[in-house]
C-alpha cells in the first residue's frame, strides 16, 4: 500500500511520548503524530487524549526524505464549530463594558468616548471631541501617577 501525502488511514497508537504519539499503520509502518496535530484545542499532555492501543483515525501530512511519515489527528477530523465573539463577557477578562487601565480600580468602569451625536459630524468636530477626550484622559493619567509617586516619600 503506498502512502501519499494527504491519505487518511486507520491505525493503533503504539506509543507515546511528551511530543507525541507513534501509530501503526498498516503494511508494518509507523508515523508520529506530534502534539500539536493531535487536537484542535491546546494539548498539554498527550496522555488526556491518546491511550496506548487505540485506534485512530490520520491522515498523513508529510514524508521526509528518510521516509518517515508524519500524521495529524485533528486534520482527519471536521474543524469544531467557531465560537461568536464579543459577547457579554469573555473569559479571563473584566466584563465587557468595564475596563481597567492605569490608576483604575477594580468594579470602576471605563465610560469610554463620548456618545456621537446622531447627524454625521464633520471631521473637525470629530478631531474637537477627540482632543477633548484625550486631554482629559491624559490629565486624568497625569494626576494619578503625581498621587502615586508621592506614597514612596516620607
Amino acid at each position: 500500500m503506498g502512502f501519499e501525502v494527504g491519505s487518511v488511514l486507520e491505525g493503533k497508537v503504539s506509543g507515546i511520548t511528551k511530543f507525541g504519539a507513534f501509530v501503526s499503520l498498516p503494511d508494518n509502518r509507523s508515523g508520529l503524530v506530534h502534539i500539536s496535530e493531535i487536537a484542535y484545542s491546546y494539548v498539554n499532555d498527550v496522555h488526556d487524549h491518546l491511550a496506548e492501543g487505540q485506534t485512530v483515525t490520520v491522515k498523513v501530512i508529510g514524508i521526509d526524505q528518510s521516509n518517515r511519515i508524519n500524521l495529524s489527528i485533528k486534520q482527519a477530523l471536521p474543524p469544531p464549530p467557531r465560537q461568536e465573539r464579543g459577547g457579554p463577557h469573555r473569559p479571563g477578562g473584566p466584563p465587557a463594558g468595564e475596563r481597567r487601565g492605569p490608576g483604575r480600580r477594580p468594579g470602576s468602569a471605563f465610560q469610554g468616548d463620548p456618545v456621537q451625536p446622531k447627524g454625521p459630524a464633520s471631521f473637525e468636530d470629530r478631531l474637537k471631541q477627540f482632543m477633548a477626550s484625550s486631554d482629559s484622559k491624559l490629565s486624568e493619567l497625569h494626576m494619578t501617577e503625581k498621587r502615586g509617586s508621592r506614597r514612596g516619600r516620607r
